[in-house]
């Protein structure tokens, strides 16, 4: 059996062409085609950073990651991103409602991929948060806001410690 050829410029060329033609159903499924449509409809340019970060931070489902965490999961990926341009990107996947961002105690921030309501478990000394769904809070008793204003989100953290055993 003869070794099979390289394909030729020109047919990849052909190929990219018939790839870009194909009806945009065709590639749903691809999870950097699904990275890449979310981002564009967020308003955000599909830029090579973006992508990478969107993977680290998409790929694996609901979580809570801070910069220094995915910088960590950048590098053991090997992309090359600075802690700037990871800072950066959060902060403007944020602002297009791809992530929720979650202020502890103005020392330590958060950025959770689950963008819907709900709130959070803090397990102290581990820094770890775990959902808790909005409905299992009672927010039924809240004060009115001031005059002019309006609530505009709620957000409810318990902080946990580990039970002293006596």
């Amino acid at each position: 059996m003869a070794p099979s050829k390289a394909p030729s410029k020109r047919s990849m060329k052909s190929r990219r062409a018939d790839h870009a033609k194909a009806p945009l159903g065709s590639l749903a499924g691809c999870p950097f085609h699904d990275l890449r449509v979310k981002l564009c409809a967020a308003g955000l340019r599909p830029t090579r950073q973006r992508i990478a970060l969107g993977w680290l931070l998409f790929a694996k489902g609901d979580r809570h990651l801070t910069a220094e965490r995915l910088q960590e999961e950048a590098q053991a990926s090997r992309v090359s991103i600075s802690l700037a341009t990871i800072y950066n990107s959060l902060h403007q996947f944020t602002e297009a409602s791809l992530l929720r961002e979650i202020a502890i105690d103005g020392s330590r921030t958060y950025f959770d991929t689950n963008v819907t309501d709900h709130h959070h478990f803090l397990v102290e000394g581990a820094n770890i948060l775990i959902d808790i769904p909005q409905v299992a809070v009672d927010l039924l008793r809240l004060p009115p806001p001031p005059a002019g204003k309006r609530i505009a989100q709620v957000d409810v953290i318990v902080k946990l410690r580990d039970v002293e055993l006596a």
